[in-house]
């Protein structure tokens, strides 16, 4: 299946409220609302992507009869990379609540260019073999990180499906995404067209980790 990309505020939603204070300079200063933000719409993007598994007719038994329901076959895993993205993985996990999680550990090392390269540091994961996985951070800028990312679990497990999401990406970031991750289905609230030198996204909403957790010495 070659990528497809889903963004969110394409369609008029309550969505854009949420996205809306999580970039709003004043309102993002709560940090309770800024992660609750990110969960509700990590909540809205698992329910879009949950339309694309397997399910199949299930008798569910009523204390007055019986009722035939269209239930999901499949359990996704829910995966993040360390910190900026746990409050929207949280987001997946509250819809996917039977769902096994993974989680990275990764930084930039940054040159004095300016240049940067990823190191990955640990990947803590249950068996991937055959699963759909869903790749979650919040911001999907260069695309550099989570391509990497899933390159090493790709060359470790043959996944049954990838999707990576994002509540704000970058044109840049999916283009790379795509060029890497040809079979990844990206799923995105809001797509920039603008990166700084540092790589933040413009407009974006600054520094999620920060914004989320508390600036970090």
């Amino acid at each position: 299946m070659p990528t497809h990309t889903f963004v969110l505020n394409k369609t008029n939603s309550i969505a854009n409220q949420f996205l809306a204070e999580m970039r709003d300079v004043n309102i993002q200063q709560d940090k309770y609302r800024f992660r609750k933000n990110q969960e509700r719409l990590g909540e809205i993007l698992a329910y879009e992507i949950s339309k694309t598994l397997n399910y199949e007719v299930t008798e569910v038994e009523t204390p007055l009869g019986t009722a035939n329901i269209n239930l999901n076959t499949e359990q996704p895993v829910i995966a993040t990379i360390l910190r900026a993205g746990l409050p929207f993985h949280q987001g997946f996990l509250n819809f996917f609540d039977r769902a096994d999680a993974a989680f990275v550990t990764a930084c930039r090392k940054v040159k004095k260019s300016g240049a940067f390269t990823i190191q990955i540091d640990q990947i803590s994961a249950p068996n991937l073999e055959g699963k759909t996985l869903i790749m979650c951070d919040t911001m999907l800028a260069t695309g550099q990180s989570i391509a990497l990312v899933c390159k090493e679990i790709i060359a470790q497990y043959n996944l049954k499906a990838l999707h990576i999401a994002a509540v704000i990406s970058s044109t840049e970031g999916i283009a790379h995404v795509r060029a890497n991750l040809p079979k990844a289905q990206i799923w995105t609230c809001a797509v920039d067209d603008e990166m700084t030198s540092k790589a933040y996204i413009v407009p974006g909403l600054g520094d999620a980790g920060d914004l989320a957790f508390g600036e970090k010495v």
